[in-house]
């Protein structure tokens, strides 16, 4: 069999041949870390976890790059906006993305470069553009000349002629308002660095381009990241690199966004579902479960009734795990996943119909156990521990089982706290008011604070 994945340029399916073989090699846009991460953020991550785990599985030797955007605009106007430094934001938040990686199980990158610590590599390809006649340098700032690479905007499809640069603040001395800044002139204030053209900080696009270089090389696999960082994001990146001479990525991937009432979850437009909320009021197993279920390009619309129907699938398969155990006893996962599951994942990576399979095992081995069938429960239990190892969700791997976290106990209290706001309930049902404020009252004195939604309560720690 041969993976096939959905390739954004071609904009069609096809057979993925890596470069080298036995080697794949990513590169993923990570996060710009001016706020915190909501699960629309960590859901590329962890779409992109579930590909180097497939990969891994296959047998290639996977090299994943994933960046931290350190300094943009975004990080610029919330150091000024809460009066902390830059840098004081930026490894905050750093720090706030790989907690929420960590928490629902994404492995760490092969490397994790920060934009701020490759100036150099920067500034030298900026040289060669500019030497090239593909970027120019004008009033402080370098600008990619858009006209000069014929091949600008294949990515996205779109005719230069229609298209529409928004002005940016001092970004002055353009030969076309389309041109898009490499190097950006220094404001007072604002953090900045020595170049041939003068003082000054670099551009979005550039950044990725030269990290991508410095770690990758001039050609490489895989590079990844959300369906919003097609334009002008991966476009742009796309003509800085191979105007400087780089064959740059073979396949594009893209994931698709989690979305709230319809609209794209955004940290701009104030709907965010932040993941360090959430791991409060979920497993985080169940939270992977909830993000790794759906196609990578499908939208996933938020709302804690789909997180109820997650839990309550994985659930089917843990309640199949824990009584195979507890008839059968310990039992490795399988050194092969079924078939038509690893045709399913060949196929895009194609998780819908891979989780079919397995909760078809699911309730093959609950049959069996019910007939007292133990060599099927047992080899049932075996293939399932197989697919959700691949998917990083079997819930007795070190990790998940154990593992330091305190997932186990999170688990055990959710189903405490459930159960009091059950008789909390039905004491509002018989309006009985006093005893449920006062159920109320002592869960608040417990350190937990209880919200009513119009899905029903929820508790979360009270910080």
């Amino acid at each position: 069999m041969t993976l096939r994945l959905y390739d954004t340029n071609t904009r069609q399916v096809r057979d993925f041949v890596p470069l080298v073989p036995g080697c794949v090699s990513i590169y993923l846009c990570g996060a710009t870390v001016q706020a915190p991460p909501h699960i629309g953020h960590i859901r590329s991550g962890l779409n992109f976890d579930v590909m180097r785990r497939w990969l891994a599985y296959r047998g290639y030797d996977v090299t994943f790059v994933r960046n931290v955007t350190d300094i943009d605009d975004k990080v610029i106007a919330k150091s000024r906006e809460f009066g902390i430094p830059w840098w004081q934001i930026a490894y905050a938040n750093e720090r706030a993305f790989n907690d929420g990686y960590t928490a629902l199980g994404c492995l760490p990158p092969t490397a994790e470069p920060r934009a701020t610590g490759h100036v150099p590599e920067m500034i030298e390809m900026m040289r060669g553009l500019i030497e090239r006649g593909h970027a120019y340098a004008s009033e402080g700032n370098v600008y990619f000349d858009v006209k000069s690479y014929p091949d600008y905007l294949e990515l996205s499809n779109q005719q230069l002629e229609n298209l529409l640069q928004p002005e940016s603040e001092g970004e002055t001395g353009k030969r076309d308002a389309r041109d898009f800044a490499m190097w950006k002139r220094a404001k007072e204030g604002e953090p900045s660095w020595e170049t041939p053209w003068g003082r000054g900080r670099p551009g979005w696009h550039l950044e990725c381009s030269a990290m991508a270089h410095k770690y990758l090389g001039r050609a490489f696999d895989i590079h990844g990241g959300g369906i919003d960082l097609i334009f002008p994001h991966h476009e742009n990146e796309i003509a800085q690199s191979k105007a400087y001479g780089d064959d740059f990525a073979a396949f594009w991937v893209h994931n698709a966004w989690v979305t709230l009432s319809g609209e794209k979850m955004s940290k701009s437009l104030g709907n965010s579902v932040l993941v360090s909320d959430m791991v409060q009021r979920w497993r985080p197993i169940v939270l992977r479960y909830y993000l790794a279920s759906p196609h990578y390009r499908s939208m996933i619309e938020y709302s804690e009734e789909s997180l109820r129907e997650a839990e309550t699938g994985f659930a089917r398969i843990e309640g199949f795990i824990e009584r195979a155990v507890e008839r059968c006893g310990a039992v490795d996962a399988a050194p092969e996943v079924p078939l038509a599951f690893a045709e399913a994942m060949d196929d895009d990576l194609g998780v819908p119909q891979a989780l079919a399979v397995l909760h078809t095992a699911v309730r093959q081995g609950n049959s069996a156990l019910t007939a007292d069938d133990k060599d099927s429960a047992v080899a049932r239990l075996a293939e399932v521990r197989a697919m959700l190892g691949v998917l990083g969700l079997d819930p007795l791997d070190d990790f998940w089982a154990g593992g330091g976290r305190g997932d186990d106990l999170h688990g055990v209290v959710d189903s405490l706290v459930r159960l009091v706001l059950d008789q909390r309930q039905a004491a509002r049902d018989r309006k009985d008011y006093a005893t449920a404020d006062a159920i109320r009252d002592q869960l608040g004195l417990a350190g937990l604070a209880i919200e009513d939604t119009p899905s029903g309560p929820r508790w979360t720690v009270d910080q």
